[in-house]
Order: structure tokens, then C-alpha cells, then sequence
């Protein structure tokens, strides 16, 4: 689940992340966050053959509770009411075409062929949160849906192969938005990754977008999420009524993907690689 990037827009829509400091998690907590990440990493693939055409996004929620709860852990998402949200209503987020993200299951929302469904786990198991999304073709989607869908995990990957100690945030984004630009989409602005570990959302925040050398500089102990989000047209979002929904201003489509990431003193290392 994004965090929101502390900057305001028209309609007061964003604010800050919580503000709790730059967290370096031990080896201790390291292992935990493997262990929550694989777990986040599978139910994603349980999920993952269950999309399909007259499959409702409520079906998906409630599978993937069961299946969370089978495991030992619960959803973070469930109940989570950051200031100015009321608690969200669901165990997963299921982001439909135009959904940005916090897409909120529903039985009346009945998956068609040619959709694209973003599906956004967060288990939390033994105190830790695993945090991943992907992107998902519901029978046979265009020609440009798949584009948008291969560019933007690729979008993801370029993103976490810039990271490694003494590299900057920006570093990150300046990946993302050089791929994402060159295939001709625009890449989400106000909704941003963030630290993940003991607390849902944490600092750093790592915007999508950027230039290479500022912000940030990367040091070995950091866990934050890197969750791109690509547009077919304008970058601009608008939130729906629920105080959850985005979705795209023009009513274009959207994706995302997402990986909780560990910065190691080699490196990178996925936590959330199934």
C-alpha cells in the first residue's frame, strides 16, 4: 500500500507519512522481514490463478483472509485509518483499469476479459510487515494495456537495480521515470514507496520519479518498498468519495507493481521475490 507523498494539492488530498525517523533494521529483524516478505510473495501467487472473468474483487479479499489467516498472520490493510481516512474495509487492495490504487473489493465489481487488476498484500507476521503488488491480465487485455503492464514492472526493476549503499533516492526514480517516459507513460507523482518493517509506513519515502544524485544517500539496513505506478495518459489523479479510491483524472489505466526491498551492504536484496 502507498504511502503519500508530503507535498498538497488542490482538495488537501495528500499528507505527510508518519513521521517516525530513518529506521536500520538488524539482522535479527532481517530475518523476520524475510519471512513476511516470502509469506506476502506466496499469497500473491495464490491469488494469482483465481483472476479471471466473472471473478469478483470481493471473491479475491476473501480468499486471501482466509488464506492469511491460515498462515499465522493477519492483513495489515484491514482496519488501517492513517489520519483523515476512515479504517479501510478490506484485507487486500484490488485496483481495477482506471484504479490507481486502494482499489476497495466489492462483490458488484465483477472482473471482465480485457481488464487489469493490480492486487496490493500486506501480511504482517510476527510484528513485521511484507509488502508487494502486481499487476494482473484478466483474459485477454489490448495490445496497449500489456504494454503498460511490461513497461511498468520493468519500471519497478530498473528502480531496484540502482539500489546499494552510498546511491540516492533519486537515483531510484531517475530509473523509473527515464523508462517509463521513453515508452510514453507518465509516472504517479503523489503517491510514493516508503520504509516498511515494525510500522506500515515509515520514512524514507521514495518518489517515483527524480534525478540522479539528489536525496537520500542509501545506507545498508534500510527496508522500503519501491511500488511504481504508470499512467496510459496524465500523471493527475483524483480521490474518490470512499477517501480511499484514486483513480486516473482522464479515466486512463493504470498500473502497478511493488517489492519490499532490503539495502544491503553488497546491495539489494527483494524481500518479496516468491
Amino acid at each position: 500500500m502507498s504511502d503519500r507523498v508530503s507535498l498538497s494539492i488542490a482538495g488537501n488530498f495528500l499528507q505527510p507519512p508518519s513521521h517516525l525517523g530513518l529506521v536500520l533494521l538488524s539482522a535479527r529483524e532481517l530475518e523476520k522481514m524475510r519471512a513476511v516478505g516470502q509469506l506476502a510473495a506466496n499469497l500473491l501467487k495464490h491469488l494469482e490463478p483465481l483472476v479471471q472473468p466473472g471473478v469478483s474483487t470481493q471473491e479475491l479479499n476473501d480468499e486471501a483472509e482466509l488464506w492469511t489467516q491460515a498462515h499465522g498472520a493477519i492483513s495489515a490493510q484491514l482496519g488501517y485509518a492513517p489520519s483523515g481516512h476512515p479504517p479501510f474495509p478490506r484485507s487486500i487492495c484490488t485496483s481495477v483499469n482506471e484504479v490507481v490504487c486502494h482499489g476497495i473489493p466489492n462483490r458488484k465489481q465483477i472482473l471482465k476479459n480485457g481488464d487489469i487488476i493490480n492486487i496490493d498484500v500486506t501480511p504482517v507476521l510476527d510484528g513485521y510487515h511484507g509488502d508487494t503488488s502486481k499487476t494482473l491480465l484478466v483474459g485477454n487485455p489490448s495490445a496497449s494495456a500489456r504494454k503498460l503492464v511490461e513497461v511498468t514492472q520493468e519500471c519497478m526493476m530498473r528502480g531496484i537495480a540502482e539500489i546499494k549503499p552510498g546511491a540516492r533516492v533519486g537515483d531510484i526514480g531517475a530509473a523509473i521515470q527515464e523508462y517509463a517516459e521513453a515508452n510514453g507513460f507518465s509516472v504517479v507523482r503523489d503517491m510514493v514507496g516508503h520504509g516498511v518493517g515494525r510500522e506500515f509506513h515509515t520514512e524514507p519515502q521514495i518518489p517515483h520519479y527524480g534525478q540522479r544524485g539528489r536525496g537520500l544517500k542509501l545506507r545498508s539496513g534500510m527496508v522500503f518498498t519501491v511500488e511504481p505506478m504508470l499512467n496510459e495518459g496524465s500523471c493527475d489523479l483524483k480521490f474518490m468519495p470512499d477517501r480511499w479510491t484514486v483513480i486516473t483524472k482522464d479515466k486512463k489505466l493504470s498500473a502497478q507493481f511493488e517489492h519490499t526491498i532490503a539495502v544491503t551492504d553488497s546491495g539489494v536484496e527483494i524481500l518479496t521475490l516468491a
